[in-house]
């Protein structure tokens, strides 16, 4: 596992030279883009801020925890990430639009996204390293350069965006060629669910809508 850091612009061979697992800061510019953002610019077909794309080009599934100064600037003491399988129906024609080559969030995609739509547009998922990490995270953040969208959106849902330097910790969850850190490990848990559940009795209560394999549950 190394520990790198890695430019919020990265070229190709920057990426190319991750590997799954490892421990990533960022130096450059964030900007954050949520379910409203999504919606507009996938749904509605409106275009990003001008100049974001050619300013930064990583995207955090993520609100800041932030306050408006009265001279109308902002302070930012931490960062919430959100899970990120929640832009799932979005993520193909976001890569294409924003051309967004690192996208950070919380508990990683599935798989089956980075196969489809991170490796033909060159780019990877960066995860947050458990939870509690938000004051850890606002650390990194040196100033907030602008807040886009704030009036229609509201603090949580606008586009922030702020300049950052060691910036993390994140981990490399996918990788150019697809591969993800997540399925790998859950592939090594699974392999060995069966002889750990041996000899137990089924659950009696479930939640609603929960499966009955436990490889599915444990994912």
């Amino acid at each position: 596992m190394n520990k790198l850091r890695l430019s919020t612009s990265p070229d190709r061979a920057a990426l190319a030279a991750l590997s799954l697992g490892d421990v990533v800061y960022l130096d450059g510019t964030v900007y954050t883009a949520r379910e409203g953002v999504y919606r507009r610019v996938v749904e509605d077909g409106e275009a990003l801020p001008p100049g974001l794309t050619a300013e930064s080009a990583t995207n955090f599934h993520c609100s800041p925890a932030a306050t408006v100064e009265a001279d109308g600037s902002y302070t930012v003491g931490a960062v919430t990430a959100t899970a990120s399988f929640r832009f799932s129906k979005w993520i193909g024609p976001w890569l294409d639009r924003s051309g967004a080559k690192l996208i950070l969030g919380k508990g990683g995609m599935n798989p089956e996204d980075y196969r489809a739509h991170f490796v033909p547009n060159g780019a990877v998922y960066l995860t947050t390293v458990g939870y509690g990490t938000g004051a850890l995270l606002g650390r990194g953040i040196r100033r907030v350069r602008a807040v886009h969208w704030r009036e229609r959106l509201g603090l949580a849902q606008a586009v922030w965006v702020v300049e950052v330097a060691n910036f993390g910790p994140f981990l490399v969850e996918s990788d150019l060629a697809g591969s993800s850190l997540f399925e790998r490990e859950n592939a090594k848990i699974a392999a060995g669910l069966d002889k750990v559940y041996e000899g137990t009795r089924p659950a009696v209560m479930k939640r609603f809508g929960e499966t009955d394999d436990r490889r599915d549950e444990m994912i």
